[in-house]
């Protein structure tokens, strides 16, 4: 045991701390164990609070946001609806809180708030996550098929047994695709429709050609990634420009791919991302305190 002694200028206060040798060790070396590998940072918010995260762990941070701006498109909304209300549907798939609270809402500034309320009591309806299942709830609606892990890979499995070979199945999106399930449904049979409440413009193109070359040229160590649209971004604009391969090659061999949570790793699994590293809680002190763990192991 040791006393670690600590000297307060400015108060003149004596503070004392009791702490095992081994552990003050430990702990200075985990500290070091991110040591100049540049971290980028493929978000938007809260850049310098990660950033402030990974350069006290000693990494470099590289900022290279993925997100684009997602913003409310009204018109398609609108448009979207009264198409639904003369249609119908079989099946209604809705996979965020925010995106069904937005429909019902447009719905209702629109005058139509009844009849899409009466279209949805009379299709089934499937549900992702513990968001969508309230929103659902507080309107009265209980889901047919809700997902086990609030992915759209548990989604898939819910509805795997399901028949929709010809059924009318409109799919609430959230300003980012969902490929793996709308090829799921389309595989099924399904004639699929995707209400899209908010969309989305890409990053600047000069943005995510910086990123790729850079992971291309092996010159970052880790992407952090914070939303499946970030991670679909940056593979729609290399595959346009022609190394879509490379990109996932380098983040077989080079680049570590960190998810802040299993929806977000589930886009990379979609992009054919392998190693993934994927925090225990989804926020983003543990996934730089994962990726610190992940380097000294």
């Amino acid at each position: 045991m040791v006393f670690v002694v600590f000297f307060v200028p400015d108060s003149m206060v004596l503070l004392i701390h009791k702490e095992p040798l081994e552990l003050i060790l430990e702990r200075v070396e985990l500290e070091h164990m991110m040591e100049g590998k540049k971290v980028v940072i493929a978000g938007a918010r809260k850049l310098e609070e990660f950033s402030a995260l990974i350069e006290k762990q000693g990494g470099i941070p590289v900022i290279r946001s993925m997100q684009g701006t997602v913003y409310l498109a009204e018109d398609a909304v609108e448009d979207d609806l009264r198409k639904l209300m003369v249609n119908g549907a079989d099946w209604l798939i809705f996979i965020t809180g925010v995106g069904t609270d937005t429909l019902f809402d447009q719905a209702e500034k629109l005058g139509i708030h009844g009849e899409f309320l009466q279209i949805v009591e009379q299709s089934q309806v499937a549900a992702r996550g513990y968001k969508t299942l309230a929103a659902l709830k507080k309107r009265g609606i209980k889901p047919a098929a809700v997902d086990d892990d609030g992915t759209n890979r548990g989604l898939i499995r819910v509805l795997a047994d399901v028949e929709l070979s010809g059924q009318q199945v409109a799919v609430q999106l959230h300003g980012e695709p969902a490929p793996g399930l709308i090829r799921f449904l389309e595989g099924k049979g399904a004639v699929v429709t995707q209400l899209l409440p908010y969309r989305h413009i890409a990053p600047e193109s000069h943005i995510v050609e910086t990123l790729c070359k850079e992971l291309i040229d092996g010159t970052v160590d880790a992407v952090c990634f914070t939303t499946g649209l970030q991670i679909h971004n940056l593979f729609n604009y290399a595959r346009q420009q022609g190394y879509g391969e490379e990109i996932k090659q380098s983040f077989a061999n080079k680049a570590l791919a960190v998810a802040i949570g299993r929806l977000t790793a589930e886009s990379l699994t979609e992009e054919g991302v392998e190693r993934i590293l994927i925090p225990e809680s989804e926020r983003m002190g543990a996934m730089i305190f994962a990726l610190r763990d992940y380097y000294h192991s």
